[in-house]
């Protein structure tokens, strides 16, 4: 039986979420903001997945679907908890929700030196497509959201 429990995230967990990501994901050189984390709860209330356990967030992975596609951003799992299944049952349960929606592809981001997550993403059955490239555009800031 496993010593967690997996549940979305509510406005409450935004601070908690903030410092778990600064202390267990690799560095993403990202400001994220508690008002971001917020509109994200707020536009899809399942979208942030988190297990939790006795000690607080374990791990937490964002489920996003934006009506189309199916996209996993920020699998992180806390540094003394790897290896105990957290990071599959974070993808099960996303790929449960994708499934109840009709998904047939869901895709990962990943950092291209991450070696850990490129390891944890391969290891779950997803594949890396080197054709694809990702372009981005930052924005003026739109009220402290980030990208």
């Amino acid at each position: 039986m496993p010593s967690f429990i997996i549940r979305a995230a509510v406005a409450t967990d935004v601070d908690a979420i903030l410092a778990f990501w600064r202390a267990s994901a690799e560095e993403t050189n990202r400001s994220d903001t508690s008002e971001a984390v917020a509109a994200l709860i707020a536009r899809d209330p399942e979208a942030l997945i988190l297990v939790e356990d006795t000690r607080g967030i374990a791990g937490s992975l964002i489920a996003g679907w934006d009506g189309w596609r199916y996209h996993l951003y920020r699998l992180a799992v806390r540094p003394d908890r790897r290896r105990e299944g957290i990071g599959r049952a974070l993808l099960d349960a996303a790929e449960h929700r994708f499934a109840a929606r009709g998904a047939r592809r869901v895709d990962a981001m990943v950092l291209a030196d991450n070696d850990l997550g490129q390891q944890a993403w391969e290891a779950s059955g997803y594949q890396s497509q080197p054709e694809w490239s990702r372009w981005v555009k930052f924005l003026p800031d739109a009220g402290g959201l980030t990208a």
